[in-house]
């Protein structure tokens, strides 16, 4: 079911690509909602003939990706992530397609707001947090460690690390020595959903607080030893990693208690209430 969404009752196919962490929705069936079109292939030829743009830029926006068909088999059918869809959606003269037009107007204002002000930015963000039910002093926490994490992304920029996979192997690497698990790892440990489910967003005051430091602690090394490149940033992240996995045991050491919890916030926009760092949950560990 988690490669299926439903828009009017009615399905669209969806596969998560693990390369660039990005759903995939098969265009057929978002065209078929949003047009009520029963031939797909001919709306997309009117669509690009009125769409030069689109049209020369459609190799781009769409791809061929693997999805299970009506009949059970599986084939390779045109897809689009999100950007993709909403570029679509710019194009449709479809009553449907409306709303996501008055949406995607109303996002590229706001956008500009935040170019102008970024403190905009991190106000509409804690106003998310607030209405899903976190705890000021949470909230608090998780806007350092989002400007923690930007600080050392524009360090890894710096050095010519290259985004996406070598990010996620040094972001591994800082977690497994802060914590002895990679982020992969933690979201099992949590049972959380990898294709949903934001990690950061799951973790207790404690485990956001030991984040940071290994990510400020890399973000540091990496400075004064002048990191060059992947490998010198890579012995960055294990020493960055290492300075909090040593705070971390030594806190539980004197505490008698595990920093890394199995507790997540799943059920904040239900219930509204903030979860205690610690639960029932942290005795498992005991």
């Amino acid at each position: 079911m988690n490669n299926l969404i439903l828009f009017e009752e009615k399905q669209v196919r969806r596969v998560w690509n693990e390369s660039d962490q990005k759903w995939y929705f098969a265009i057929q069936d978002v065209l078929e909602i949003l047009t009520g079109s029963s031939d797909v292939k001919q709306y997309v030829k009117k669509l690009k003939s009125r769409d030069p743009e689109l049209s020369s830029n459609w190799g781009t926006i769409c791809t061929l990706v693997e999805m299970t068909a009506a009949d059970g088999k599986k084939r390779k059918i045109q897809s689009a992530n999100i950007e993709g869809i909403l570029r679509l959606i710019q194009s449709i003269p479809s009553p449907k397609a409306e709303p996501f037009k008055r949406w995607l107007a109303q996002v590229g204002y706001e956008r500009l707001q935040e170019i102008e002000n970024p403190e905009i930015a991190a106000q509409r963000m804690k106003k998310i947090y607030r209405q899903k039910g976190y705890s000021e002093a949470w909230i608090e926490k998780r806007m350092r460690g989002i400007a923690v994490r930007d600080e050392l992304t524009d360090e890894w920029k710096k050095c010519g690390v290259k985004e996406l996979l070598e990010y996620a192997i040094l972001t591994a690497e800082i977690s497994k020595a802060t914590f002895g698990m990679t982020p992969s790892e933690y979201r099992d440990f949590k049972t959380l959903n990898h294709t949903g489910d934001n990690l950061r967003d799951h973790m207790t005051d404690l485990e956001l607080i030991f984040t940071m430091l290994g990510e400020a602690s890399t973000t540091e090394i990496a400075r004064n030893t002048d990191a060059k490149g992947f490998p010198g940033n890579q012995k960055a992240a294990f020493a960055g990693g290492k300075v909090a996995g040593n705070a971390r045991k030594e806190l539980e050491k004197k505490s008698g208690r595990k920093v890394s919890t199995r507790t997540n916030y799943k059920e904040l926009p239900e219930s509204r209430t903030r979860l205690s760092g610690q639960k029932k949950a942290d005795s498992d560990e005991q």
